[in-house]
C-alpha cells in the first residue's frame, strides 16, 4: 500500500503570500535559549509548501548564523505589510549554505516584490531596494522543512496552530 504525500502545514493562500515576497523576520535562539533575530534579504518556498528557503546577510546575522548551526532550530515570520496577515513557521533542522549564482533569480524577484509590498503603505520603492541591496558572497541560505506552523495576523486568532491542512482548528 502506497503511503500519501505529506500534507502542508500551510494552506495554499498562506503559500501563496510567503511565495509572492512579503516581509520575514528570522530568529533563532542559542543553546540557553537565548533569542538572536534578523531580517531576511530574501526568502523561496516551494508550491507545495514543504520547504522553505531564507537568505541573510553573513555580516549582519553573525549571532542567528552561529545559532542556527548551534541549535537547528529557526522561526520565520511572514507578513504582509498592507493588511498584517501573518504566519509562523518553525522547524528544528534548518540548513545552512553559502547563496549561488542560482538564487540569484528569486533574491531579484524578492527585492522587487517587497518594493511593490511598502510602497502600498506609502514608501517609495528605492526605501526597499535600499533596504535589500546585497552581495551575492555576503549572502547565505537557510533551508528547512516547517515543523510547526502558527496564524500571527493580529486578532483573536493569534498565535493559533495550523493543522497539517494549513487551516486553523
Amino acid at each position: 500500500m502506497k503511503s500519501a504525500a505529506p500534507t502542508s502545514l500551510l494552506s495554499p493562500e498562506h503559500i501563496a503570500m510567503v511565495d509572492k515576497g512579503v516581509s520575514a523576520i528570522v530568529s533563532s535562539c542559542d543553546v540557553q535559549l537565548r533569542p538572536s533575530i534578523m531580517r531576511a534579504m530574501g526568502s523561496s518556498i516551494t508550491p507545495d509548501g514543504g520547504s522553505i528557503t531564507v537568505y541573510l546577510s553573513r555580516r549582519q546575522s553573525r549571532q542567528l548564523l552561529l545559532d542556527v548551526a548551534a541549535t537547528g532550530r529557526i522561526a520565520v515570520v511572514f507578513s504582509e505589510p498592507l493588511s498584517h496577515q501573518t504566519v509562523q513557521v518553525k522547524a528544528r533542522q534548518a540548513r545552512i549554505r553559502p547563496a549561488q549564482a542560482s538564487d540569484e533569480p528569486q533574491l531579484q524577484r524578492y527585492r522587487a516584490a517587497m518594493a511593490h509590498e511598502v510602497a502600498k503603505v506609502g514608501f517609495e520603492a528605492r526605501f526597499a531596494y535600499t533596504m535589500f541591496d546585497w552581495q551575492l558572497d555576503d549572502l547565505v541560505a537557510i533551508s528547512f522543512e516547517p515543523q510547526e506552523a502558527y496564524d500571527q495576523t493580529p486578532g483573536p486568532r493569534a498565535g493559533v496552530a495550523l493543522s497539517a491542512s494549513g487551516a486553523t482548528p
